[in-house]
């Protein structure tokens, strides 16, 4: 059996390490070290204290080097511009382990917190930069394109002011069949990576035989030093997990093609 499961995990703190960066930063080590695909990271908008988990993925991305880093986004009340740039960075600043998690918040509480009622990104091809400093052109202003999207809930012109990220498009994982990666509980006919939530004293065996029925591979919750003392350990005696990481970007551990430039 090929080493072809994949492998995230929730990240949790609670207390005072829950505002510590050097609390996250080796949580995320200790995940890099047993070579797991990915961490995520939580957030919500529904009044529960946190940091702000794209933030906080930024933070923690200078401090690693293969990992994948995806925190949620809660999409209901953030400018698409706005998000679309803050991902774009952070796909930059982690050169090209960055990707995001979508979540919606649609409670009228938390339509308050905005200021709304209840009812309530640009392109850049690949090389649009061509830093030419004998003429002072920054970018090739014909391989910079408006989006021009206008929806029932909102409209965005764009362009985007961060050039494409390395990863062509950050890495999406959501609930929902629309993500490169999906969490769910069953195995959906989706063009995505399926990936089962279980918890972290899910028997081993158990996830083999999760993998064998379709699964690509497991977010685990609970005790990080749980997953990669025993977890971990356990499914490369199986062969079923890597000992060592292959590629230096989220897309290229996950198998994913980087999406060609859709101007080309």
């Amino acid at each position: 059996m090929g080493a072809s499961l994949h492998l995230a995990a929730a990240l949790q703190a609670t207390g005072d390490e829950a505002y510590s960066a050097r609390h996250w930063a080796e949580l995320v080590r200790a995940a890099e070290d047993a070579k797991l695909d990915f961490v995520t990271f939580d957030d919500s908008l529904d009044g529960r204290p946190g940091l702000d988990a794209v933030l906080t993925a930024a933070r923690i991305a200078p401090l690693t080097t293969r990992i994948g880093l995806v925190p949620t986004a809660v999409v209901t009340h953030t400018e698409p511009f706005h998000l679309s740039k803050a991902i774009a960075t952070l796909d930059y600043v982690s050169k090209g382990r960055g990707g995001v998690q979508l979540a919606v918040a649609p409670e009228p509480a938390v339509a308050r917190h905005f200021g709304r009622r209840d009812d309530l990104g640009g392109l850049w091809e690949d090389d649009a930069e061509i830093r030419d400093e004998a003429t002072g052109r920054f970018i090739d202003r014909e391989k910079l394109h408006y989006i021009d999207f206008e929806g029932r809930w909102f409209s965005v012109r764009g362009p985007s002011i961060t050039p494409r990220p390395p990863q062509g498009h950050p890495l999406i994982a959501a609930t929902e069949p629309v993500g490169d990666i999906v969490f769910s509980d069953d195995v959906p006919a989706t063009g995505g990576l399926v990936f089962r939530d279980v918890d972290a004293s899910t028997p081993v065996e158990q996830l083999i035989a999760w993998h064998a029925e379709g699964f690509a591979g497991f977010r685990l919750h609970g005790d990080l030093r749980q997953i990669t003392r025993e977890v971990v350990p356990e499914l490369r005696k199986s062969g079923v997990f890597r000992t060592e990481y292959e590629h230096t970007t989220l897309r290229g551990h996950l198998g994913l093609a980087r999406p060609a430039n859709q101007f080309a």
